[in-house]
């Protein structure tokens, strides 16, 4: 599965660089004058009716395959991975107890201290027993 996502990647970024050569190779249809009058399809390569020539042709099949790429790439991203994760493959290792020996206790959390009550003591006679010294 691996192998087959290297290779769409390798098709994608060949055919990415093939459109942008072929596109910068290219020249615009006002980019001489005798395009004007009807001479631009002595370049065509399959004849003068043709209405795009080779290099125009060509551009349009890598986009097909930059397309096609794009495309599995999309769905083999969004399929669920079936194989383990790395930390599922590691050995399960366990920590050798030496015979007579109890095994290694685990520390225990310390647990905090209780906060201090808030009321005040019963014994005072102040009067103000159900109230919060300020």
């Amino acid at each position: 599965m691996n192998t087959m996502l290297t290779l769409i990647i390798v098709v994608q970024v060949l055919s990415a660089l093939t459109i942008i050569g072929l596109v910068l190779l290219q020249h615009g249809k006002g980019a001489d004058m005798g395009a004007a009058f009807g001479s631009g399809a002595s370049g065509s390569l399959f004849g003068a009716t043709g209405s795009s020539n080779f290099l125009s042709k060509s551009t349009g099949f890598a986009a097909a395959i930059f397309f096609a790429a794009t495309l599995a790439l999309a769905f083999l991203g969004n399929r669920p991975a079936s194989d383990m994760g790395v930390m599922d493959r590691l050995p399960a290792t366990s920590v050798p107890v030496p015979a007579g020996e109890a095994p290694p206790a685990v520390p225990a959390v310390p647990v905090p201290a209780t906060a201090p009550s808030t009321t005040a003591p019963a014994s005072g006679t102040s009067g103000q027993s159900n109230q919060i010294p300020k």
